[in-house]
């Protein structure tokens, strides 16, 4: 990816980081969810858009080639970030840990009051990127990809609904609840388009007959 690109969204990045954190330390609620993705009609051109390649080999993907949850200021970490945004009535402890709040899953309508029972999904898993250009990427900007709070690759969900989905990709796995499918696909969409990642035949087809059907 051309630096000036790279350098581009990590000032974005930076920019969101710090004005979640503004408003986590004053007290104030940034949002309840993710970045809102783009709509259909832009969804169905950014897919378009996306390079249908085979992905690539697993071979030298580890999870540490993506450092995430890092420090977002305040003594905030990016997990506690999404978790004071995606969450109602959220209470942190001085180092920024989440002691109380409730949290509703967009993937399945579950509801959660102990930080433990949610995962911050990554809506396009580490390895998926991996296996579709972020292999080729520095470690910096598989930095960025991973702690993303611009884009809608960040979110709260029920830990084992995002154990079961793992690194599969929309023709392989979409979230048990349906009337989330449409903004699931214009998530995975949108930050795909934005990373200029692959997607091979399968993924693209799964995610044009679910964008079709919006």
């Amino acid at each position: 990816m051309p630096k000036v690109y790279a350098r581009r969204v990590t000032v974005a990045a930076g920019s969101a980081a710090a004005l979640v954190c503004t408003l986590l330390l004053s007290g104030q609620t940034a949002q309840a969810a993710p970045p809102s993705p783009p709509d259909v009609a832009t969804a169905r051109t950014y897919l378009a858009d996306i390079k249908e390649q085979a992905e690539g080999p697993q071979d030298g993907y580890s999870r540490d080639k993506f450092p995430h949850w890092i420090d977002q200021g305040g003594n905030c970490n990016t997990r506690e970030v999404v978790l004071k945004r995606d969450g109602t009535d959220v209470q942190t402890d001085s180092k920024c840990a989440a002691t109380s709040g409730t949290w509703k899953s967009a993937y399945d309508d579950g509801v959660w009051t102990k930080s433990s029972d949610v995962d911050i999904d990554h809506v396009v898993p580490l390895s998926e990127a991996w296996k579709s250009g972020a292999a080729q990427w520095t470690t910096a900007h598989r930095q960025e990809f991973a702690n993303d709070l611009t884009h809608s690759q960040l979110i709260a969900v029920t830990d084992n609904v995002n154990q079961q989905k793992g690194d599969k990709d929309p023709a392989k796995w979409l979230p048990p609840k349906a009337s989330f499918h449409c903004e699931y696909a214009r998530m995975w969409v949108w930050v795909k388009h934005v990373y200029s990642l692959t997607a091979d035949s399968a993924e693209k087809a799964a995610l044009k007959k679910i964008l079709d059907g919006c």
